[in-house]
């Protein structure tokens, strides 16, 4: 994305990202990383039930269809759900990295509406990494990879260790993701990179 502010901008040091040897083969589900995630996580009545496939490389495509509950304007998707598509898109492209991470900036560039009922197709790609600084971009599309650009953006994830969820999150809502064997395999997937 052209004219990102400074904070996106990869330092001179920066890498290129490295797909984690033991990342979701191109064309696998990703699958929620949390039940209850307005993003992904099926257990969440209104949320977007995004799905995201692993691409080549630290790439990913995504999917979700704008529902009524989803709308801002009459008819229209609400702009803070696109961006929250888009953060979620970016941040699943840590899977592929096997590394957990937290949006540390996103700006988001909203070029056409997006009715209800429209499927938006994502891409992102993970473009540099500069210690815990993951810097990554991501384009939606209405309809298909290859319908009309609706929105944009770019984005800055910082890594941390899973720590910051228990220090942070609510006591009861951690202590049920903890007693979730299905989620202590997803976490324990992530512990290779301590």
């Amino acid at each position: 994305m052209s004219g990102s502010s400074a904070a996106l901008q990869p330092p001179a040091d920066a890498v290129q990202p490295v797909r984690h040897p033991d990342a979701p083969a191109p064309g696998e589900l990703l699958g929620a990383h949390y039940e209850h995630c307005f993003g992904c996580g099926p257990g969440q009545p209104h949320g977007l039930h995004l799905a995201a496939r692993a691409g080549d490389g630290v790439s990913l495509t995504a999917e979700f269809t704008v529902q009524p509950a989803h709308q801002g304007a009459p008819g229209l998707a609400h702009g803070g759900v696109l961006a929250t598509a888009l953060d979620e898109t970016l941040g699943s492209l840590n899977w592929l990295l096997r590394t957990i991470a937290v949006t540390g900036r996103l700006e988001t560039d909203f070029v056409r509406p997006v009715p209800v009922g429209t499927t938006l197709h994502l891409e992102a790609e993970v473009t540099a990494v500069a210690g815990r600084k993951i810097y990554s971009s991501a384009t939606g599309r209405i309809g298909g990879p290859d319908g009309p650009v609706a929105v944009r953006a770019d984005a800055l994830f910082i890594e941390v260790k899973v720590d910051h969820f228990i220090d942070h999150g609510r006591k009861d809502e951690i202590q049920a993701v903890m007693d979730d064997p299905d989620q202590i395999r997803r976490t324990r997937a992530f512990e290779v990179n301590p």
